[in-house]
């Protein structure tokens, strides 16, 4: 949980011990020492304290721009997050760090060469896979397959390496967002559409389940990023369903928040599964693999840079992954026309 990026960019501060607030499902919050009071730089905690957005309100701190985690108030950083635990309950945590802006924008502009670098060249292996396959030289079947194969290999790289790069940027809070008001609907309908012929192969019904009454609320989002998590989502359940069982996406109104979900109605994720959804690493050297759990992981980021939250809930039938976001205020109308004599 409190991973931070490589080669000093960014470090614990003094080695403090991490500020921890458990909100109970029931009761009131209770503080886990004295650290988060001396990181927020609090006397004491708030009298009603609901999420980590609130708490770090009230202390002063802003989310740093393209970042889910890191904080700021007045050139200080923190390094905060909650999760939630098996209970319902929340843990809020906050952790110091000492923030070395020259060495993130040089870690930055090295990333950015690698993926240019990687991406070019792939591209071109892609690019000249598909010019061969466009139909107008002749191909034996042995040699059309293996060009079928290499280009879709060169797609999945393509994309593995865009997850890998834009979660290393998040990692250090430089994930960019272009952000504008717009209705959730296009990026749920082109998220679905995008998966569809994954979801036929593998047998699965994939339905966008909206109610025609319901009226869809404008979010102020980067729909690419945010169609890019929900389509990740899509992609974990898809990997665990059996053919014949249903997937569906659908909205919840919890003004002023939307939670979009990615329900999966059949055989319900293990407690285990479920607890490391969003666990990157712990995911990876489980499952031998790196792909999926880098994905969902992003996922999590784009969600987080937006001052939302992912969550996994999992019942006797199915299992549902979600992330809510912050609507859009009521767009001012504008003042009637004046009336003409």
């Amino acid at each position: 949980m409190w991973n931070v990026a490589s080669e000093g960019e960014l470090k614990a501060g003094d080695m403090a011990a991490p500020g921890l607030l458990l909100l109970p499902r029931g009761g009131g919050p209770r503080l886990l020492g004295r650290s988060l009071l001396r990181q927020l730089g609090l006397e004491a905690l708030p009298s009603r304290v609901g999420s980590l957005p609130e708490l770090m309100a009230v202390a002063g701190f802003q989310r740093r721009a393209g970042s889910g985690s890191l904080w700021e108030r007045d050139g200080q950083v923190l390094m905060a997050g909650e999760e939630t635990l098996e209970d319902g309950a929340l843990l809020l945590w906050t952790s110091p760090l000492a923030w070395d802006e020259a060495g993130v924008r040089r870690r930055v502009r090295y990333l950015s060469m690698a993926s240019h670098d990687l991406r070019g060249s792939l591209a071109n292996v892609r690019s000249y896979a598909a010019l061969l396959l466009n139909g107008r030289v002749p191909l034996e079947p042995k040699v059309q397959r293996g060009l079928e194969t290499i280009l879709r290999n060169a797609d999945r790289s393509l994309a593995f390496s865009q997850d890998f790069f834009d979660a290393s940027r998040a990692d250090l809070g430089a994930l960019p967002c272009e952000q504008e008001r717009q209705s959730l609907l296009p990026l749920l309908d082109a998220a679905v559409e995008r998966q569809r012929a994954a979801a036929s192969a593998a047998q699965v019904a994939l339905v966008l389940g909206l109610n025609p009454e319901q009226a869809v609320p404008e979010v102020i989002v980067d729909g690419a990023r945010i169609q890019h998590a929900v389509e990740s989502f899509i992609q974990y359940q898809l990997a665990r369903a059996q053919p014949g069982e249903v997937i569906r996406l659908g909205i919840r109104d919890f003004a002023p928040r939307v939670r979009v979900e990615v329900r999966r109605d059949g055989a319900p994720l293990t407690d285990e599964d479920a607890a490391a959804v969003f666990q990157r690493e712990e995911r990876a050297f489980r499952e031998k693999r790196l792909e999926d759990p880098l994905r969902v992981y992003l996922a999590r980021q784009e969600v987080e840079a937006h001052g939302g939250s992912v969550g996994v809930e999992s019942d006797r039938g199915g299992s549902t992954l979600f992330l809510t976001l912050t609507q859009a205020p009521v767009a001012a109308l504008g003042s009637p026309a004046t009336m003409q004599a």
